[in-house]
């Protein structure tokens, strides 16, 4: 029996080549990911230790720079580390050296004016040269360090980049005006910013100090133990000298390396884990490709298994025939999916750097968990696939050895499965309907059960679904290709089973394009309506770096020529009635020509008086209408009282409260200027525009939108996720695309005697094309079809579950692009025919009628 089933493998190498890839692409996927993810984190940890090579003890005050808030800017007179702290620290007993950092964001414009790298890579820090005049962290390959105000030096990619060498004049921004300084020098460095494709500037200690923090202050201090001292001892002897206050933070060298690689090892976790999830809806289509070929293979070995069976061959040793079958093709699949995989993560590690995102990189990363998992994955769901066709083989009688053809199933078989997935379907579709209702985050579970549920039972139910589905296309069918198209519709409803199994796999995949798509296109309209629907300014100005403008930007906008109104949208955090919130402030003269609110109760008169407004929903929560008064806590903690002016409805960007300017201003003389909103005396237009990166002094750091610039920002990170989702996906596609040729081919060779009669009668050879093929772009658009619905069903469930954090979420059907998904599945349904169709049409007349 053993060799009976080797030699069966041998014996339909053809047939089973596509489900041999099927497997092989998903064991691919799962090795590739995990190669990649492994190679990846290695290279990023190497890179992230080189930065830490020099440092023993390092202290850090979280009170300094740009990034700290406000209260623990309050406390930097407890926690401050300065020139004397430097001092004492370089005199303890176990210290070789110490040396202060000054660090924070710092901008780097090109030729053109615009910022290089991304804002949130943008580094500032000072170059601390030894009595050698050099610095051992940067390194000079071209000219000297910085030394005076007017001098800087820059990281080789950053120069690079902007195209600049020694001796030119480079425009630099931190938080204040832009500072134009001759590059004297580029250095190399492996600090992580760098290699991550930031920018770094190197400034003299004074001006570093002055830019980015203030005078005499560092934001952290760097030492290096002696010959003989651990880091430990060396930490215990810091924290003596160290000023006390809960914003100075001291860790060893170690413990630094330590934390970054916990933080690297999460991050590949996490991307690993959503890479996997994406291998295993791969791996999920392959199951119905390898379950239908082998049905369809014990199908037609129908005689041969009854021969086995007559002689003495016991059932189990039938079903062990079809599982060695599956072992053999599943080991063989699996290496080489494991080769593949292996040159998928290198590949992947490729593109990475061709896109020049400049990620670190190192020699590739194969575990021996690598290859364990990737074979044994291949193994199992291969064999797993094949055991209920391998169960149907045992139960095949040895009479059947005097007949041929396929046994067709029991109708109650059918009926047994329509009432499960029915019964099923009708459990998950009330899951999802009671997870939608709650319109919050607790009906996130019930809807992912509800979907799992029913898209299994929508699985069981293709059998059912596909002759009245099919069925309506018969009269289409007939009246476009005739008697071919007959021949297609009947084909594709014969043996429900199959059909479904094939259908099955192009419903998967379009049911999370699809549901992808539309969650998609409803978020995007969502955040578009929130953000611009309340925005009658025609530009937006505010910084790169999320970080607040400089008080003097308001006032240079708004003498700017072509200003015709102009705000500084200004936010601080307040209590009122005792509860922290956050206040929207805008400039009272110029408030209804620059946001557009929609009142449901009041006026926005108030505002000048000294009033508030609030939107609906926190006027609900806190039973607020038109005359309520609040207590409010100012940050000095002084409290006053506001009387509520209006109510209107909710907008992401004016927030949940608004106030005056002027009246922010009595008590919060420096509030957070997030953006400043402008009127074009014309409109918006691109001398307007220029006027007010003018005013800002061309920084790079301040960017000018307009509201199409806005939604352009949202469109493309959303259309950044999709399609990287679709990409991810396109593996799935491709193997639901191997399982439509397989179960062709295979149907071809299964109606020989069929398609031989035909041709005899006088089908010609072109009518015997078109049939296969109309009957794959059948099956191909019943599977899509079913799938888009389910998905567009999946995604408005979704959003139901996403109301109350995202408001105004409304579901969206982008119906160009669903149309569009279908007719690509029509057309993967022409293309996975070519082979078929083309095997069907050249068969022998006599040879295939005489076929037993």
């Amino acid at each position: 029996m053993y060799r009976t089933a080797l030699r069966n493998v041998l014996a339909h190498k053809g047939r089973l080549l596509m489900t041999a890839l099927a497997v092989m692409l998903g064991t691919a996927f799962v090795a590739g990911t995990m190669v990649f993810s492994d190679t990846f984190g290695k290279a990023m940890e190497d890179s992230n230790s080189k930065s830490y090579s020099d440092v023993s003890v390092q202290i850090v005050d979280r009170a300094a720079g740009s990034g700290a808030s406000a209260r623990d800017k309050s406390e930097k007179s407890q926690a401050t580390l300065t020139d004397a702290t430097v001092q004492q620290l370089a005199a303890l007993p176990g210290a070789a050296g110490a040396r202060g950092v000054v660090s924070g964001f710092t901008g780097v414009a090109d030729r053109s004016g615009n910022l290089i790298g991304q804002a949130w890579t943008s580094k500032g820090a000072n170059f601390a040269p030894g009595p050698d005049g050099r610095d051992a962290r940067y390194p000079i390959a071209e000219g000297q360090g910085p030394k005076t105000a007017k001098e800087i030096a820059l990281d080789r990619k950053t120069a690079d980049k902007g195209g600049y060498k020694v001796g030119d004049t480079v425009r630099v921004a931190s938080n204040g005006p832009v500072v134009e300084a001759r590059l004297t020098g580029i250095f190399t460095t492996d600090d992580p910013v760098v290699n991550t494709g930031g920018t770094l500037t190197l400034f003299d200690r004074g001006t570093a100090q002055q830019l980015l923090l203030e005078p005499g202050r560092y934001s952290s201090i760097v030492l290096t133990a002696k010959p003989g001292t651990t880091e430990d001892a060396l930490l215990a002897q810091a924290q003596q000298k160290l000023p006390t206050g809960q914003q100075i933070h001291v860790e060893t060298g170690q413990q630094l390396k330590d934390e970054d690689q916990k933080m690297i090892a999460q991050g590949t976790d996490g991307m690993r884990t959503m890479l996997l999830a994406f291998a295993g809806i791969s791996l999920f289509v392959g199951i119905f490709i390898i379950a239908n070929t082998f049905t369809m293979l014990v199908a037609q070995r129908t005689k041969e298994l009854a021969l086995l069976r007559a002689i003495g061959a016991s059932r189990k040793q039938v079903t062990a025939s079809v599982l060695i079958e599956a072992l053999a093709i599943g080991t063989g699949s699996a290496v080489a999916g494991l080769v593949a995989g292996v040159g998928i993560g290198a590949g992947m590690q490729s593109l990475i750097g061709a896109l020049g995102t400049d990620m670190p990189s190192g020699s590739l990363v194969i575990k021996p968990l690598t290859v364990v998992v990737t074979l044994v994955v291949g193994v199992l769901v291969t064999v797993l696939s094949a055991l209920l066709p391998a169960l149907r083989a045992a139960r095949i009688a040895p009479v059947a050895a005097m007949s041929s053809g396929d046994q067709p199933s029991s109708q109650k078989s059918l009926v047994v499965r329509n009432a499960i997935g029915s019964v099923g379907a009708a459990g998950g579709v009330a899951l999802i309907a009671f997870g939608a209702s709650t319109g919050n985050g607790d009906g996130r579970m019930p809807v992912a059960l509800g979907a799992f549920l029913t898209l299994v039972s929508v699985f069981v139910l293709l059998p059912l679904l596909s002759r009245p589905v099919i069925a309506l296309l018969g009269p289409v069918l007939a009246k476009l290709a005739g008697t071919p198209g007959t021949l297609a519709r009947r084909n594709a409803v014969r043996n429900p089973r199959r059909t479904a199994s094939t259908a099955a796999a192009l419903t998967i995949g379009l049911t999370l394009v699809s549901g992808l798509t539309v969650i998609g296109a409803s978020v995007g309209g969502a955040l578009d309506k929130a953000v611009t629907s309340s925005m009658n300014a025609d530009y937006l100005v505010s910084a790169a770096n999320g970080m607040s403008l400089s008080a003097k930007v308001p006032a240079e906008i708004a003498k700017a020529p072509g200003v015709a109104a102009s705000s500084p949208l200004t936010t601080v955090y307040w209590d009122l009635n005792g509860t922290q919130k956050s206040i929207t402030g805008l400039n009272t003269d110029s408030f209804d020509k620059l946001v557009a609110v929609k009142l449901t109760s009041g006026s926005t008169a108030g505002l000048a008086k000294g009033q508030i407004l609030v939107d609906a929903d926190y006027a609900k929560k806190n039973t607020l209408s038109p005359g309520s008064t609040m207590t409010v806590t100012y940050s000095d903690d002084s409290t006053g009282q506001v009387t509520v002016g209006g109510v209107y409805e909710a907008s992401a960007m004016l927030g949940p409260v608004m106030m005056a300017n002027s009246e922010i201003a009595k008590h919060e003389p420096e509030p957070y200027i997030s953006d400043v909103l402008v009127k074009g005396a014309d409109g918006a237009s691109g001398s307007l525009k220029q006027a007010l990166k003018d005013a800002t002094g061309a920084n790079p750091v301040i960017e000018v939108k307009s509201k199409q610039d806005v939604r352009d920002d949202f469109s493309q990170i959303i259309t950044f996720a999709l399609n990287m989702m679709y990409g991810l996906l396109a593996m799935s596609v491709i193997v639901a695309i191997l399982g439509v040729v397989n179960t062709l081919a295979m149907s071809v060779f299964e109606r020989k005697r069929e398609i031989g009669m035909l041709r005899a009668i006088g089908l010609d050879r072109g009518g015997i094309k078109r049939m296969v093929r109309l009957e794959s772009v059948v099956i191909s658009v019943f599977g899509a079809g079913v799938g888009l619905l389910l998905g567009c069903f999946i995604a408005w469930a979704i959003n139901g579950t996403l109301k109350s954090s995202m408001t105004g979420l409304t579901t969206v059907l982008p119906f160009g692009q669903l149309l569009l998904f279908l007719a690509l599945a029509g057309l993967v349904g022409l293309v996975a025919a070519i082979w078929p169709a083309r095997r069907a049409s050249k068969l022998d007349i006599l040879e295939s009628i005489k076929t037993d």
